[in-house]
């Protein structure tokens, strides 16, 4: 690319990437080369080289990746909802695993079950922030549905912090079905919503759970509500009676971790 091409022709350029198959930002592009997921070509803005583009650089030329540079407009009308930090990478899709992988990891680590499943989550930023306290607090993977929930996209994956190259991640056609195959493979299903029967708190988290987490403003769906085995309400002592979904997933999750320590 060079400053003399209009900003159509650089609209016309970065068409022709998918975008769902674009990581941008340092971290999600550091952890992409570290988990060793395919990546077809690293774009870099001309003048980046200190800090840890140079480390991503670096590590591409080790893995022999082919390093792009183009003009930081390029990168802008590629991800112009990401802020990619000079840096971003062609990669093969996001593969989703089967409910059945998410088990079987958590039975290969010899741990009770610990999975998320995230009902209806439309921000990206969201189920991002989800990912990431996910596979910080130790869960086995996500499920969420093919309908009604955002999918992992750049936008996810940034905000993520690069927790996705991790986090298993599947993708259910009927959540309710799903619901039922988790309670035969002995999951206890853990609703969270304002009017729960009991306090988080005054729940046994130490055995397989699946948690699951609502959408933003209409929370868990009511058919999927009423398959939960107990729903749980998180205690609120201000004058404001609810939390944002990744923060009230973070508050569920890490529970189970104090529970479980």
């Amino acid at each position: 690319m060079n400053h003399g091409k209009s900003k159509e022709h650089m609209e016309k350029g970065a068409e022709k990437y998918n975008r769902s198959d674009i990581l941008a930002g340092r971290n999600p592009v550091l952890e992409a080369l570290k988990s060793e997921r395919p990546i077809n070509k690293i774009l870099v803005t001309k003048g980046e080289k200190k800090g840890s583009i140079k480390e991503i650089i670096g590590m591409a030329r080790e893995k022999k990746v082919i390093i792009q540079e183009v003009n930081a407009d390029f990168l802008y009308q590629l991800v112009p909802d990401v802020n990619h930090q000079g840096v971003a990478a062609l990669v093969s899709p996001f593969e989703y695993v089967e409910v059945e992988d998410i088990l079987k990891k958590a039975e290969q680590s010899r741990e009770d079950a610990f999975v998320i499943l995230a009902d209806g989550i439309n921000d990206p930023h969201n189920l991002g922030a989800l990912i990431r306290t996910a596979e910080a607090a130790g869960a086995h993977g996500m499920i969420i549905p093919k309908r009604h929930c955002v999918p992992v996209t750049s936008t996810v994956a940034k905000a993520s912090s690069g927790a996705v190259e991790y986090l298993p991640v599947a993708r259910e056609t009927n959540m309710v079905r799903c619901i039922e195959g988790l309670k035969k493979e002995g999951l206890w299903v853990i609703g969270a919503d304002a009017d729960g029967e009991s306090q988080l708190y005054e729940v046994d988290l130490k055995m397989p759970v699946a948690l699951v987490v609502g959408g933003e403003g209409r929370g868990i769906g009511r058919l999927v509500k009423e398959k939960c085995d107990i729903v749980v309400r998180i205690p609120m002592k201000g004058n404001i009676t609810s939390l944002n979904a990744s923060v009230a997933g973070a508050v569920l999750m890490y529970e189970v971790v104090r529970q479980r320590s």
